[in-house]
């Protein structure tokens, strides 16, 4: 590297052509593994550390335990098999205590990388021990003594690497960089500014070289953190610049109210009382909608903790003002249900009630007034239409539906929506309100990461009268027994839902399809009547299926997740999982919510024959806990964010460092930092008021 060369960029900037021994081959493999600048390469992390000041002889080695062994090699050799269809290198290695066979299978570019009488270091599992030897171990060349201080006697960092790329070679690299030019890296954070549990912390230099050549194990994680840290906080960074854009050119709509004109019988109406919680985040969402700037606010509760009440009343405080709502619900089912809903709830207050599907638009007089879809909108001149609730699903985003006077924007079930659709309906107003729900608890890590930007409610308790669901796990060959539990129900005058993966049976598949299974439930309950719904009905089918089994016309419904979110029939008291292991904690819990919610005590079967260690105790978590926060927890550790969130959810940063399951106190103290530093910032640069 030559510092004295003409480059106006940053040095962390420069292409890594500009470091000895890369040239546009090596840059291509580089490139390979995300490394195109020399700021990409001294944070490609290692993937683990070898502590090479200890190695183990040979004769010491045990089955099945990893071990690091250093010798010579004695003998190399390729044998093929089979017609040369198969083939195997081999490899034998003394250290003077015994000697050790190594094999790579269907491998056969390896011959001739390494010769007799190499010095090799190797890493692997012993798989048998008469005579000792090794498949696949990791091996790198020791080459004479210059440069062996970086690769040898230290905790030494095995890189990711790509074809054609050694270990030794990227580990001298990084090496060069960090010796042969003192770096001046950037560091978004004076240590000082630390709180004392957080001291341990190094710099950003100083994590970016125990990064790779630590002096002790601890630092590696010290350096992880750090440099975690540093990836939050730009994270929250640009969430905060975001709100802050936001609000200097957002004026909030007046939207708090007119002395509960409609809240007050609302409420005298509802035949409940609201719970304290409830009544905690109307306080919140009045405040906001009598603010400065547009409510963002994200409402989390638990399956049955009274969401929709909540945004009930939030919407009649943007009525009350003169203002309309929209509600966007994720399934046509949904939509319907809060449509009918909602028009039990506003009809006694005169307060109009819309619904958009892509099958129809119906209006405050509960009629067909124009016909719908996506594609087309008939549109009817007339007078000004009043304040009120707009329902409906992704076809309220058809550019030609209109909400005039747009205030509150709700969005039921979030999750099941990406951010452009939920910016597209914002835009139909001038920066309305927004309010999003969600009943799929969002762990603390995911919360603070993807809504960084938004206020946070939560709904943390149940309304009374709601009765725990007891959750049972069972094999197929106990559904003998589990159709017994279901009639027993049945003969109390309850309902029963059965819920399956999928639609049609796969031959790759042992996963149940509800069609087939639905004639094995109607012989399994008969004579009890049994409905069928999926997502390919058409939709009349659909609303007539559900209408049947809300009735009572149903007993039993064998339905794919489409009841997942929203579906209410208090009747349903016992739900049966057939293939539990395919789904999510997550999706699971909320299954298990549509049951239970009429005062009866509900029943939830998971009908499993997995025999993973992993999917047994995903479903355990489900049988010992009816927390959803709780459940959200084990989901993100099981899965993962990227399997638990699924594609909807594009708005992940790209973390190397940063772990979303275990990094929460980090996460937190980012944020905090970010609004001390913003605040702070605000503070100089505030016109002093005139004495």
């Amino acid at each position: 590297m030559n510092p004295s060369r003409s480059d106006a960029r940053e040095p962390w900037d420069w292409p890594v052509t500009r470091l000895p021994g890369v040239g546009q081959e090596r840059a291509r493999l580089l490139a390979r593994l995300g490394i195109q600048t020399v700021e990409d390469l001294l944070l490609h992390r290692p993937r683990r550390y070898e502590d090479r000041r200890r190695f183990c002889r040979i004769a010491e080695l045990q089955p099945g335990e990893p071990a690091l062994v250093r010798g010579r090699v004695m003998a190399t050799g390729l044998r093929s098999f089979r017609g040369r269809s198969r083939c195997v290198y081999e490899l034998i290695l003394e250290d003077g205590s015994a000697r050790l066979h190594c094999r790579w299978w269907n491998m056969p570019f390896l011959e001739g990388r390494f010769s007799i009488g190499d010095e090799l270091v190797l890493y692997g599992k012993v798989r048998t021990i008469n005579p000792p030897t090794m498949d696949h171990p990791e091996a790198e060349l020791v080459e004479g003594v210059e440069e062996s201080f970086i690769h040898l006697d230290r905790l030494t960092p095995i890189y990711p690497l790509t074809e054609r790329l050694t270990q030794r070679w990227l580990r001298a690299r990084i090496w060069h960089v960090l010796n042969h030019w003192p770096p001046q890296w950037p560091d978004s954070l004076a240590h000082g500014r630390l709180p004392a549990n957080w001291q341990h912390l190094p710099t950003r230099a100083q994590a970016i070289r125990w990064l790779h050549f630590p002096d002790q194990i601890e630092q590696t994680e010290w350096a992880r953190q750090r440099l975690a840290l540093d990836e939050f906080l730009a994270w929250h960074q640009a969430l905060w610049e975001r709100r802050q854009r936001f609000q200097q050119v957002a004026i909030a709509l007046p939207c708090s109210g007119d002395h509960n004109r409609l809240i007050k019988p609302f409420l005298t109406h509802l035949g409940f009382t609201l719970t304290e919680a409830q009544t905690r985040v109307l306080r919140q969402i009045r405040a906001d909608l009598g603010g400065r700037w547009p409510m963002r606010r994200l409402l989390q509760g638990d399956v049955g903790s009274g969401k929709t009440v909540v945004a009930a009343c939030a919407a009649l405080m943007t009525i009350e003002s003169g203002y309309a709502t929209a509600l966007m619900a994720p399934t046509e089912i949904l939509a319907e249900q809060h449509y009918a809903q909602f028009r039990r709830w506003f009809d006694p207050l005169d307060v109009p009630v819309w619904l958009y599907t892509s099958r129809r638009k119906t209006g405050p007089a509960h009629r067909p007034v124009t016909a719908f879809t996506p594609e087309r909108t008939r549109r009817v001149a007339g007078p000004p239409v009043p304040a009120g609730l707009h329902v409906g699903t992704h076809a309220l985003l058809h550019e030609q539906v209109e909400i005039p006077r747009l205030g509150l924007v709700i969005i039921d079930e979030q999750h099941k929506f990406g951010v452009s659709q939920r910016e597209l309906l914002v835009r139909k107003g001038r920066f309305p309100h927004l309010l999003i729900m969600t009943a799929t608890p969002i762990p603390r890590t995911l919360g603070l990461t993807l809504y960084g930007d938004l206020d946070v409610s939560v709904l943390d308790d149940l309304p009374p009268g709601r009765k725990p669901v007891r959750t049972l796990v069972r094999s197929s060959a106990q559904l003998k027994e589990v159709w017994e539990m279901v009639r027993a129900e049945l003969t109390r005058g309850h309902q029963a839902y059965v819920v399956c993966p999928r639609i049609e049976e796969s031959n790759a598949s042992a996963v149940r399809a509800v069609r087939k299974e639905h004639a094995v439930v109607q012989t399994a309950l008969q004579p009890y009547p049994v409905g069928l719904l999926h997502g390919k009905l058409p939709a009349h089918e659909k609303d007539r299926v559900m209408e049947a089994f809300r009735s009572g016309a149903f007993a039993v419904l064998v339905s794919t997740p489409v009841i997942e979110v929203g579906v209410d029939v208090p009747r349903a008291t016992v739900m049966v999982i057939l293939n539990a292991e395919s789904f999510g904690l997550a999706q699971l819990h909320q299954l298990r919510g549509r049951i239970g919610r009429g005062g009866q005590p509900g029943l939830c079967i998971l009908v499993s024959d997995a025999s993973a260690p992993e999917a047994q105790n995903r479903l355990r978590v489900l049988e010992e806990s009816a927390d959803g926060f709780a459940i959200a927890e084990a989901d993100l550790r099981l899965r993962g964010p990227g399997e638990l969130l699924g594609q909807q959810q594009s708005g992940l940063p790209r973390l190397r460092f940063g772990d979303l399951i275990r990094d929460l106190p980090l996460i937190e103290l980012a944020k905090r930092l970010v609004r001390e530093t913003q605040s702070a910032s605000l503070q100089r640069t505030r016109p002093e008021r005139p004495k």
